[in-house]
């Protein structure tokens, strides 16, 4: 239970005695090892229905996280509890994380069940979309009948919709209030968002005359060529024509050629508008651009404005660069959005177009004006003037008073603790609570107490703008309890490097899983990591011990050393490898081998590792100087293609960091940013 706080009258008087009393008392209580330990005994005999949880949590009751056991509990014996004893833990715990969880687990049950009065007795709106669709049932069932605007019109707007709300939706149709409006409404919203199976559940509730119309979308999405090789056989009708676009557009992303193939067949059979023909053919110069095929910079060239976006004015940047044309670079850079040439990226890549034009003092000061950012491209520029790198630290002020009124959160209590006995994703659940509408000072003073307990995450996601981005002892710690400095050295690969890696997979959650399945800081498949400690003969005992900083990390900094080996040591290619693939990193080198490392960085055909490769060696440059107080120039991390990359030593050159006297505000760290920001 929360500890009790000692009473305070309100007076001002009394505020230092209270905030000093409560500050005792909470000391006092820190619970124990022995207690933690008890704790995660009780826990999983909790969460199997082991009724010995009661005896092994017998002296855990003013234990703070005690209610958490009682929870899991009940939630294992969902199927056999009653309303009253899930009432009674709501009554007891009602703004705790585990009384809504326990909420919604019954609220599911009770429909399983069709216990439509206890359901209705219990539910609360806002509990998502399933059960929002099961209460709409349980009225259903209790002879209510449906209202379109109260009950469904938001549920409607959802492109797709869990298979609870199946039934309501049928009862909708069964009352007349689905129209062919309203349903034509939804399938342009699941077209749009690529949602073929609600299509198909609508079809068959559309007049007989229209239902082809909506086959034929859910085919452009399922299979765009399939649906192209019998569009010709398609009448010209509004519809058809928004069928035939959409699968001319999605694959064009797939396969350009054959996309430009049907196209050219197609304009004669369908009247399409302007706006279609424009959203085509900026699909196909786009997705020709990403291929990089040889008339893909004309095509850019010639779109006409309305068919431009920000996507095809970047590509042709990036295909203008893989042809190393630097007039097509000023021209398409030119061309872009003045929101788009602030980017570092494009900035770097005009100063280097004016350069290797003849334009040097331009160049030099477009150099300049990024040199005093930390970024990637903001260390590429340092590089090129031969300048320290512009990191300006901020250290955070020592404040206990704020700390310690911090700390009479019981939420935020309940955060720390559950860290402690290695629930993670619950204590990220209680520290979101607990923070909600915070300030920024008390983020950072929060995130700097986690950091001190070792939970390193909360200050990577917290401290994520402003000036928050100058702590960098808290943005990219060093944990070296964790092992990564030996184990990269014994790996045979740069620490900082390793370190960079691992903030960019994980950001420092232990427990990070991706849809993939890959696990822990450094990301690891199972698959992988078993071969990787085979042939390294170090120890493994199966995917759950992936969530064990130490085994991680070791496995991890001998698959990076691979990865680099495959690719003559080179630290870029080798994180490229590591986030897409090394087959892919192959099929890149075999077509646009040639080019200067920074180029090949910027055509790589994909977002996301483009960016990551662009993060992960800035985030080297950052653990550098952590490390060492100075860093490896970042032009030498970049080693040229074919060119065997050697690991620092005492006599490598190194760059100087400085404090610009007017410190530049750091660019945001959040995921959306653009991840060459050494802020993400």
């Amino acid at each position: 239970m929360p500890v009790s706080k000692p009473p305070c009258r309100p007076a001002f008087n009394w505020l230092l005695i209270c905030t000093w009393l409560l500050a005792a008392s909470l000391h006092a209580g820190e619970p124990t090892a022995a207690q933690r330990a008890a704790f995660k005994q009780a826990y999983a005999a909790a969460q199997q229905g082991d009724d010995n949880w009661r005896k092994l949590a017998s002296g855990l009751h003013h234990y703070p996280l005690y209610p958490y056991l009682q929870a899991a509990a009940l939630e294992h014996d969902i199927q056999s509890i009653d309303l009253d004893m899930v009432q009674s833990y709501l009554r007891q715990y009602p703004d705790w994380i585990p009384a809504a969880d326990l909420r919604r687990s019954f609220l599911r049950e009770l429909a399983r069940r069709q216990d439509w009065t206890d359901f209705l007795a219990l539910y609360q709106p806002g509990l998502g979309e399933s059960l929002s669709c099961d209460a709409l049932q349980a009225k259903l069932a209790q002879g209510g009948s449906l209202d379109f605007e109260r009950d469904l019109a938001t549920l409607w707007a959802r492109p797709s919709l869990p298979n609870a709300c199946d039934p309501v939706l049928s009862a909708a149709q069964a009352q007349g209030l689905l129209t062919d409006a309203r349903l034509w409404t939804r399938i342009d919203q699941a077209a749009d968002a690529g949602q073929a199976g609600t299509i198909v559940s609508l079809t068959d509730w559309l007049p007989a005359a229209e239902q082809a119309s909506a086959r034929q979308l859910a085919l452009a999405l399922r299979d765009p060529a399939g649906a192209l090789a019998t569009a010709s056989n398609w009448p010209d009708t509004p519809r058809d024509r928004q069928a035939a676009t959409l699968a001319l557009t999605r694959l064009a992303r797939r396969q350009s050629s054959s996309a430009d193939s049907f196209w050219q067949q197609l304009q004669t059979h369908f009247s399409f508008g302007q706006q279609q023909r424009d959203q085509v053919l900026h699909a196909l110069a786009l997705f020709h651009a990403t291929d990089f095929d040889d008339g893909a910079l004309a095509r850019l060239i010639a779109l006409p404005p309305a068919a431009q976006s920000d996507s095809t004015r970047e590509w042709r940047v990036r295909v203008a660069l893989a042809r190393m044309n630097w007039p097509a670079v000023l021209a398409a850079i030119e061309a872009m959005t003045a929101d788009q040439q602030q980017d570092g990226e494009w900035q770097y890549f005009r100063a280097r177009a004016l350069a290797a034009s003849g334009h040097a003092g331009q160049a030099r000061q477009q150099f300049a004006a990024l040199a005093d950012k930390s970024t990637f491209f903001g260390f590429l520029a340092a590089d090129q003037l031969q300048q320290p790198y512009a990191i300006c630290p901020l250290t955070l002020a020592d404040d206990s008073q704020r700390e310690q009124q911090l700390l009479t959160r019981p939420g935020l209590r309940r955060a720390f603790e559950l860290f402690a006995v290695d629930l993670p994703a619950l204590a990220r659940r209680e520290w979101t609570q607990a923070l909600q509408g915070a300030d920024g000072d008390t983020l950072r003073i929060a995130a700097d107490l986690a950091n001190r307990r070792g939970w390193y995450d909360r200050a990577v996601f917290t401290l994520s703008s402003g000036e928050a981005l100058r702590l960098y002892d808290l943005r990219f710690p060093l944990a070296s309890q964790d092992g990564l400095v030996p184990q990269a050295e014994q790996a045979g690969i740069e620490p900082a490097w390793a370190y960079g890696i691992l903030r960019a997979e994980s950001a420092w959650m232990s427990d990070a899983r991706s849809g993939a399945d890959a696990r822990g800081l450094m990301q690891l498949l199972p698959a992988t990591a078993a071969l990787v400690a085979k042939r390294n003969g170090l120890a493994w005992s199966g995917a759950a011990s992936l969530y064990d900083p130490s085994v991680n990390i070791a496995l991890g900094t001998r698959y990076l050393a691979q990865m680099a080996q495959r690719f003559n040591g080179s630290p870029w290619l080798a994180s490229a490898a590591y986030n897409a693939g090394p087959n892919r990193v192959d099929q890149w080198l075999a077509a646009r081998g040639t080019l200067a490392p920074a180029l090949f960085v910027a055509t790589i055909p994909f977002k996301e590792t483009r960016e990551y490769v662009a993060r992960v060696m800035a985030f080297s440059v950052i653990y550098d100087w952590r490390l060492h107080g100075s860093a490896v120039p970042l032009t030498l991390r970049l080693s040229a293609i074919g060119q065997p990359y050697g690991l620092p030593d005492k006599d490598t050159p190194r760059r100087a960091i400085s404090c610009p006297a007017a410190a530049p505000a750091a660019a945001s760290s959040a995921p959306a940013a653009a991840a060459t920001a050494a802020g993400n």
